[in-house]
């Protein structure tokens, strides 16, 4: 299948490791040429390196921005119009806030976990969608959680904040149409990365158990037995970003191994 992505421009949130990463190398492979960013540079150079590796020919800028500052977002921005002159998918993503219960958090947590998973991907797609429709169209993806289809123990500040970005996605997808951008959601199931190893360590220290214990229990949940890997997580994105899914906006997609049991 020709997914169209050829000479693409992407800008590609939180991409120097785990799903973030995943997904850039992804349209690097397709052909597109991907700005990634980090809050560390150094780390956000070594993945626009790894990327280069594996992918003969791949056009990759790494730059230096913490998605829950607008200043940084600006200057991502910025820097991949400077570089690549325009921007034609946008995949939202950041790191996640602290687990913990609904009454652990003060207000100003609360305001923080609205900053890192709400507002920013809302500042990234306010600075991008006008490029995009002064480009004949575009196609943004926004990265959630299986928590907005069924909250997840001791992840209140996720849960609440995600279901936000999951309306914002549907929202978004209505009142862009008519721009020729899509705009659509995807969902990771346990996804192997190194934040899931924290979460487990983190459900482990709360149930007084091993990390293996609640990786077992985990896996028991899954119908297909195991962890997915980033890069099947990856190809979800991909087609959706892609021309390919030229038709499919307003929708969610789940990368999941058939854990979530919802008919819708």
């Amino acid at each position: 299948m020709d997914f169209g992505l050829n000479d693409k421009i992407a800008m590609v949130a939180a991409a120097s490791r785990g799903l973030g990463f995943a997904v850039a190398q992804g349209l690097a492979t397709e052909g597109a040429k991907v700005s990634l960013c980090s809050r560390d540079l150094a780390a956000a150079k070594q993945a626009a390196d790894r990327i280069r590796h594996s992918t003969a020919g791949a056009s990759v800028l790494a730059v230096e921005a913490d998605v829950q500052n607008p200043k940084g977002i600006a200057k991502w921005h910025e820097a991949t119009m400077a570089e690549f002159g325009g921007v034609d998918l946008l995949y939202t993503n950041s790191g996640g806030p602290p687990a913990g219960a609904t009454l652990e958090f003060d207000d100003a947590a609360w305001q923080k976990a609205f900053d890192l998973l709400f507002l920013s991907a809302l500042r990234m797609i306010r600075l991008t969608a006008p490029v995009m429709a002064e480009r004949g169209g575009g196609s943004i993806l926004l990265a959630t959680s299986s928590s907005v289809r069924e909250p997840i123990q001791n992840l209140a500040l996720s849960n609440v904040m995600r279901s936000a970005v999951a309306s914002l996605a549907k929202t978004l997808s209505i009142e862009l149409a008519g721009k020729s951008i899509r705009v659509n959601q995807l969902i990771p199931g346990r996804i192997a990365t190194d934040r899931l190893t924290e979460l487990d360590g983190a459900m482990a220290a709360r149930a007084g158990v091993s990390v293996e214990e609640i990786r077992k229990r985990s896996v028991a949940t899954i119908p297909t037995g195991r962890y997915g890997d980033p890069v099947e997580f990856a190809n979800g994105a991909v087609f959706l970003l892609s021309n390919a899914a030229a038709y499919i906006t307003g929708a969610t997609l789940q990368v999941d191994g058939g854990a979530m049991r919802a008919v819708i």
